[in-house]
């Protein structure tokens, strides 16, 4: 539902009403959308608003499409070609569904999904009592297991790691899923929108604060054994450090995969910028070299897909493990005074 919310209301303008004589329009392709690419053609998705009319009144709108919420006389396409209320009202939540949407919940979902069915084998003693069967329970134990002790226990405290597999294990499962759906040639990559990312991104420092110990906020406020005078600089720096951590999580995620979406469409679109420029000739001899590229890039792509969602997973599971773990305090200069007081407590 958090993804659902975009008051910035802003898509790609459909490719069949754009005329400005371009021949590759790269942001626009790989921008969101008010519809669903498919092999048959496009769906066009809804479109809900709650919005306040020129009069101040508010309501609570759905539309079938863009065209359909045209149509009905509320709003109109400004000059920007954005959807905004006819008059002078106001989007105040745009709860629309978008292309990047349908792919993140088709990903997370279906990380869930095959999470299930594997869960349901396992109920059954199959994988428990004997050993795992077909190809589909193996490759998940591989990868559960992976995640559970070359992610989480290397990272969390022995005794917390566990309860935190079922996270980390989603988000690895989600965002390989939402990465791959990107090489699709008429799918979206979601992680290549920051709003998902963000999103994600948001998630985990919400489990990392609330995974906090008594150690890890004294270590961001008190600084045992630390000068006063060096808190004041030391402080500042650490809040912030809790808010760039995540910030980097979600650029990381979204840059790699954006710029993976745009080499491979400029590559391929070199054939047709030569096709319109030198003619049929130039574009077919281009096209030699585009495909065999991409073919690599794709390859490329594939592995950078899997890399980034351990990537994320790994450091969600740092970030966690930082905040969840017990600090040995006598390295730092307290005093017994101070450690039989914890203790007691």
């Amino acid at each position: 539902m958090f993804l659902s919310i975009s008051t910035s209301n802003t898509f790609a303008a459909d490719a069949a009403d754009q005329d400005d004589g371009q021949v590759l329009d790269v942001m626009g392709t790989i921008a969101d959308h008010d519809y669903l690419k498919t092999p048959f053609g496009k769906i066009y998705l809804p479109r809900i608003f709650y919005w306040e009319n020129a009069a101040g009144d508010t309501n609570f709108d759905t539309f079938t499409s863009t065209a359909s919420a045209v149509e009905s006389g509320a709003f109109m396409m400004n000059e920007e070609d954005i959807l905004v209320p006819a008059g002078n009202g106001r989007i105040i939540v745009d709860l629309s569904i978008t292309s990047h949407l349908i792919f993140f919940w088709l990903g997370m979902g279906l990380a869930v999904i095959l999470t299930l069915m594997a869960a349901r084998k396992y109920k059954k003693g199959i994988g428990r009592d004997v050993e795992p069967k077909g190809a589909f329970q193996n490759i998940f134990e591989l990868l559960f297991v992976f995640v559970r002790d070359e992610i989480a226990r290397d990272n969390i405290d022995s005794q917390k790691a566990d309860k935190y597999v079922p996270y980390l294990f989603t988000m690895f499962m989600g965002i390989t899923f939402m990465n791959l759906f990107g090489l699709l040639p008429w799918a979206a990559t979601a992680t290549a929108d920051l709003t998902v990312t963000a999103t994600l991104a948001t998630v985990t420092f919400l489990i990392t604060q609330f995974s906090g110990t008594k150690d890890y906020w004294a270590h961001v406020f008190v600084f045992p054994g630390v000068p006063s005078w060096v808190r004041l600089i030391l402080t500042p720096v650490e809040i912030l450090g809790l808010f760039t951590k995540p910030f980097a999580l979600a650029v990381r995620l979204f840059a790699n995969m954006l710029s993976g979406k745009i080499m491979i469409i400029a590559i391929l679109g070199l054939v047709f910028i030569f096709t319109d420029l030198l003619g049929a000739t130039a574009g077919i001899g281009v096209s030699v070299f585009s495909v065999l590229l991409t073919v690599v890039l794709y390859a490329l792509k594939a592995f950078v897909a899997l890399l980034q969602a351990y990537i994320f997973a790994l450091l969600s599971a740092v970030f966690i493990g930082m905040a969840a773990e017990s600090h040995e305090h006598d390295e730092e200069g307290y005093h017994s005074e101070h450690i039989a007081e914890e203790v007691s407590a």
